[in-house]
């Protein structure tokens, strides 16, 4: 790590279940700088996190790997040979919504920016965490929506890794989530993934459909999205909390693309227009499990228990 290194954390992770470490001691360092946190295990970096950006006017995850090294995400920003649509709009793993009280974070229209840390990164319990406060603003800057509080934990697991994501929203005036395909929790997979490519990965939910013809505006407890990187076989699963307010449809694309979307009820059914209204002072939480892995589910990985041992703690 550089000489700009804030905190190396040592921790014992003691898991339960058959794809959980038994008794691996393993570093988990955290490197903040530069508006960036990256997270690594030992010499592996597993990804960084991307608090400022002079082009991307929201957090995310970027340059996401494996703990063997296999990078899961596409390639931050785009390189040569990659698919190279929205290289702006999904830069790895983020939130972030197209309808928030009328103004659009996902297409990068309004901004989302970071105020602070409200917890410095720190170890403890077999996990890595930190938490950020971040503001939501109007599309011309000049006020603020609501704010979020995220809190994200790291916990290593045997050939895989799970983010815990837990955002609380809030404010003192009345704001509102809408309805559009372009909402929650997205991740962007390298292109070797994407189903499109000639030899392209699959998605898989936890209803045993498969491709994203099949999986897109269905709901379902988890989705994953794996395939073959230079013979190495990784994935990213998310796991939206069952204690949601509802529960997600997936917004699932062929060419690398999937998201966890709880608000987009008339945009992937027709149904009655989603509007999700929070009022002053009260507190809206969302919260999702992100699994990057190796193998796929059912060959190597067993999707459905690493869903329970998120939704467990």
């Amino acid at each position: 790590m550089t000489a700009r290194m804030l905190t190396i954390l040592t921790i014992t992770i003691v898991g339960a279940g058959v794809v959980f470490a038994a008794e691996p001691r393993l570093e988990l360092s955290v490197d903040r700088a530069d508006g960036r946190v990256a997270i690594a295990c030992g010499d592996q970096i597993l990804a960084t996190y991307v608090y400022v950006d002079d082009e991307i006017s929201r957090p995310y995850f970027c340059d996401v790997c494996t703990p063997a090294g296999v990078q899961v995400t596409r390639n931050h920003p785009p390189e040569e040979g990659d698919l190279l649509d929205h290289a702006t709009f999904h830069p790895g793993i983020w939130m972030a919504f197209g309808d928030l009280s009328g103004h659009d974070s996902w297409r990068l229209k309004a901004a989302v920016r970071h105020v602070e840390f409200v917890r410095e990164p720190a170890a403890g319990d077999g996990v890595a965490s930190f938490s950020v406060r971040n503001r939501y603003l109007t599309e011309d800057g000049d006020s603020t929506i609501c704010e979020e509080v995220c809190r994200y934990e790291i916990e290593l697991l045997v050939d895989a890794w799970l983010l815990r994501w837990d955002s609380r929203f809030s404010s003192d005036r009345e704001f509102v989530f809408g309805d559009q395909e372009e909402m929650g929790l997205g991740a962007r997979l390298a292109t070797p993934i994407a189903e499109n490519q000639a030899q392209g990965g699959l998605l898989t939910d936890a209803e045993g459909r498969t491709t994203a013809g099949e999986i897109w505006s269905r709901q379902a407890a988890w989705c994953d999205y794996s395939g073959a990187i230079e013979g190495h076989r990784v994935g990213i699963t998310i796991i939206p909390h069952p204690e949601n307010f509802r529960a997600s449809w997936w917004h699932a694309r062929n060419y690398g693309f999937f998201a966890a979307n709880p608000f987009g009820r008339n945009a992937f059914t027709r149904k009655e227009k989603s509007r999700v209204v929070v009022a002053p002072g009260e507190e809206f939480r969302l919260r999702f499990g992100v699994v990057i892995h190796d193998g796929r589910p059912g060959a190597g990985f067993d999707a459905d228990a690493a869903a329970g041992r998120y939704v467990s703690e």
